[in-house]
């Protein structure tokens, strides 16, 4: 008999990659809006990469309201829970984030566990395993990030205590269902253009020449797809209930990613800065600027990460990132041209 699986968040990036990954694996999907019109939109974008047939259906859900969660469970036998608040806005307030964040994942899962569904997997963020400046250490699933450190933006912050509110709850409740975390990296690669597309905002804004200088930071890659493959993968795979996945490939500084994008699209890629902004600027410049706010911490700092847990037990298997960077400029370039 067809599994049916809940995806929460259909419009985002994520989300869309993971429902076409299940569809191709002859799940049936259910998917949560905040807004019956966007159904078509989800359904045609999906339509790209597979035929979704009478195997995709949505149901009305918002992180932010009890009403609807009870339903959308009704006959799930999993759950990925993707959707969470972005942080691409930087507010100001370090809490704006948190109670979408955090309570949204509480109510998915309180429905879940009433509704008896089998496995849970909830999207996280790599930097809730990221370790103490400073502290020398590589980051692993046993780490915890601080919540409360000082340079920590509202994003971050939002998500840590999201996953932590998550593993909490789940000691509390009985029953079967169980809780798997993924934690992704920076996630690029081709959008399916059904929603916004979260941190491809960053390759995106380099095609177009902003910021005019890069920043002196970079990013631990992880593609979409392979990001959708291991998501699906934590619903069958034995070991997985219980633990948490760092999922994460290539780390390459902005630099490295503007050089790449030159190489592969050529002429299209004339717009993307070459020079380095110096950190003094951008620390600068982020006390009137609030998208830099949350980069500030990041300026010099590389991310070393072990994903070999996910490699071992999921199949992880990112691809290069020159891939997944050509791939994510190709589409978003379609996308402006119309």
């Amino acid at each position: 008999m067809t599994k049916t699986v809940l995806v929460t968040g259909g419009t985002g990036f994520i989300a869309g990659w993971c429902i076409v990954e299940l569809l191709r694996q002859g799940y049936a999907v259910r998917a949560t809006l905040r807004d019956s019109a966007a159904g078509p939109r989800v359904r045609a974008a999906v339509a790209r990469e597979v035929d979704p047939g009478d195997r995709l259906s949505f149901v009305i859900a918002d992180l932010t309201r009890d009403e609807g969660w009870d339903q959308a469970m009704a006959g799930c036998d999993h759950v990925l829970h993707i959707a969470s608040p972005l942080g691409r806005e930087a507010p100001r307030h370090r809490d704006a984030l948190v109670a979408p964040a955090r309570d949204g994942s509480l109510r998915v899962l309180r429905a879940a566990t009433m509704a008896g569904v089998d496995r849970v997997v909830m999207t996280s963020a790599a930097a809730t395993a990221r370790p103490p400046r400073g502290s020398g250490r590589v980051s692993d699933e046993s780490v915890w990030a601080d919540p409360e450190a000082p340079l920590l933006d509202p994003y971050r912050r939002s998500k840590i205590l999201a996953e932590r509110a998550a593993w909490d709850f789940m000691v509390t409740v009985p029953g079967a269902t169980s809780l798997t975390t993924i934690l992704p990296g920076a996630v690029f690669g081709p959008i399916l253009q059904n929603g916004d597309p979260a941190s491809v905002w960053v390759v995106g804004n380099l095609l177009e020449g902003r910021p005019a200088r890069l920043l002196n930071m970079g990013f631990a890659i992880v593609d979409v797809r392979d990001l959708a493959a291991a998501h699906v993968a934590a619903l069958t795979v034995p070991g997985a209930p219980g633990r948490r996945f760092l999922a994460t490939g290539e780390f390459l500084w902005m630099a490295d990613i503007a050089r790449i994008l030159r190489e592969e699209i050529g002429a299209r890629a004339a717009k993307v800065p070459q020079r380095v902004l110096p950190d003094w600027a951008v620390r600068a410049l982020a006390l009137f600027v609030p998208q830099l706010r949350m980069f500030a911490g990041d300026l010099g700092q590389r991310k070393e990460i072990d994903a070999s847990s996910a490699r071992e037990l999921l199949g992880f298997a990112p691809r290069p990132a020159r891939e997944t960077l050509r791939d994510c400029a190709e589409t978003l370039l379609a996308a402006a041209a119309g």
